[in-house]
């Protein structure tokens, strides 16, 4: 009987056999993929951007129609062709991205589509009531009244999660779940997926985290360039063995911060006293900062707690109400982003797609549009196309940007690449300041470790970083010093970096500890900011 029992738990609840997926543009996505997760393990799907995981998981989901290959659920042949196929034969996504009505409250969120009545009228209060019990039967607590758009981020995930369990989910898949969560928020969503795991669940669990990966799943499987690589128990093999699986090389996965001056390098960035009000709500309330040549600041806080707000301000993508920004000795408060740049500041933006890059232009056409009016590229009235070619090879060669050619369209490469692109752009100009807001969100482990690389290396070479970033691990691994961010205001600041507590700051993340306000103004400037 025992035997009996550990074949049937071995056995696959899901069966993808022979995927093929070739996009119009002829890129092979996946290509002859067969992936097996057996009923009640947290499976690991890992690759770098472009290695075809996403595409699959969208095959799964009926998001996109594969051109070969069958999907068995519970060892019967099924067909999704979109979602609501999906969900019926119990399969949920929770995207990195949340699909939340901002203006909806909890409860009206999770119950969407599925809503209880009363006659012919929305029921609320049952709706309410369902959302504090499948909460606590799945120990993912939430404020059902609460509207969407006031809560954290790690509540708005925990409502995504329970959409998708009260629709019946035994198949769940998590797309990049810890991307923006506190050390806290991601151990409390732990134990919440190993319980969902002891209840029957079965989960997949899509990671750029290798040390994620290790602690939560049972096995873990790697893809690379649209074919499935190898599945291996979690167990048997090294985080240093996976990232080796993922890249084809070894990789360096604890990058060094900046070597420490023997003196202190000149001011280059200076913050004082900022504050910023949108549609009447502070969004940032008296913040200042400043960061030296040499060394990589680092902006840590849970999204949505002004780091945005902070580098708009700074580029100079929106106004200031009151305070001032000071760049290379230069006042830059209410300066255009183009001023701003000329005084020496360079910013990689937190949405490469939106603000980083014109997808439709050449990769050429992108690393010169900050210098476009200038030599060597242009004499001032007319553009150098051979200079142009010329600079956009030689900088696709230097920050390893794989392409068929400078020609080619930024928006037919992979994330990691077009993240490249933007890097070689703000770098190869020689900044005395880099703005890093998010600069390896969504990208893989091997593209992560080349711009840690630059960003070390131009901080080296005297520049002053400014890193934001909502993963921990990332700024406290780079940054030689640090500051948290919570509701618009900084409430703490280290000077040194090395032998902090992960948790201590995720304590400053979650607002429950704060540094006074005059302390941190004194150990960050030397002296209370007037």
């Amino acid at each position: 009987m025992r035997v009996q029992a550990e074949l049937q738990a071995a056995s696959p609840i899901l069966l993808m056999k022979g995927i093929t997926k070739v996009y119009p543009n002829g890129l092979v996505a996946n290509s002859n993929v067969t992936f097996e997760v057996r009923k009640g393990e947290i499976h690991a799907l890992v690759g770098e951007n472009g290695a075809g995981k996403t595409t699959l998981m969208k095959v799964l989901f009926g998001l996109e129609k594969p051109d070969e290959g069958s999907i068995f659920i519970k060892g019967r042949e099924v067909r999704i062709s979109s979602p609501n196929d999906a969900i019926k034969h119990g399969v949920g996504m929770v995207h990195q991205h949340f699909m939340l009505a901002p203006s909806l409250t909890v409860a009206e969120n999770i119950v969407l589509g599925a809503e209880p009545t009363r006659g012919i009228w929305f029921d609320r209060k049952q709706a309410e009531l369902m959302c504090r019990e499948l909460g606590e039967k799945y120990g993912l607590p939430v404020g059902p009244s609460a509207k969407i758009k006031d809560v954290p981020v790690g509540i708005r995930q925990r409502v995504e999660i329970l959409k998708a369990l009260l629709r019946g989910s035994e198949i769940l898949v998590l797309d990049e779940p810890t991307a923006v969560l506190t050390p806290q928020e991601t151990e409390e969503l732990f134990e919440a997926l190993k319980s969902l795991k002891e209840m029957g669940h079965t989960i997949i669990f899509i990671s750029h985290k290798l040390r994620e990966v290790k602690e939560l799943s049972d096995r873990v499987t790697v893809m690379r360039s649209g074919v499935l690589v190898g599945t291996r128990d979690t167990g048997q093999v090294t985080v240093e063995e996976i990232s080796r699986m993922m890249v084809g090389r070894d990789v360096v996965l604890r990058p060094l911060r900046p070597k420490a001056q023997e003196a202190p390098g000149e001011v280059r960035l200076v913050v004082k006293n900022l504050n910023v009000v949108r549609d009447s709500t502070h969004v940032l309330r008296d913040v200042s900062l400043q960061v030296r040549a040499g060394e990589i600041l680092g902006v840590a806080g849970v999204e949505g707690n002004g780091q945005a707000e902070l580098v708009e301000a700074i580029t100079g993508l929106s106004p200031v109400d009151r305070g001032e920004v000071w760049v290379c000795g230069q006042d830059a408060t209410g300066k255009s982003p183009g001023e701003i740049r000329n005084m020496g500041l360079s910013h990689i933006p937190q949405d490469r797609m939106v603000f980083g890059v014109a997808s439709r232009a050449s990769i050429a056409e992108n690393l010169i549009s900050t210098r476009y009016n200038k030599q060597p590229v242009s004499n001032g009235f007319s553009l150098d196309i051979k200079a142009i070619s010329g600079l956009g090879r030689e900088l696709m060669g230097r920050f390893e940007i794989k392409a068929s050619s400078a020609q080619q369209p930024v928006g037919t490469l992979s994330g990691g690449n077009i993240q490249k692109v933007v890097v070689a752009r703000e770098f190869s100009t020689e900044p005395k300041v880099i703005i890093a807001n998010q600069p390896t969100r969504g990208i893989d482990i091997g593209a992560t470790e080349s711009v840690h690389r630059y960003l070390v290396e131009a901080t080296e070479s005297g520049t002053a970083v400014l890193l934001v970033s909502a993963d921990l691990t990332e700024v406290m691994s780079l940054s030689n010093k640090l500051i948290v961010m919570y509701e618009g205001q900084v409430v703490a600041y280290f000077d040194e970096v090395e032998g902090l507590d992960e948790e201590e700051i995720g304590l400053y993340m979650l607002g429950l500890k704060r540094q006074e306000p005059d302390e941190v103004a004194t150990s960050m400037m030397g002296r209370p900011v007037e």
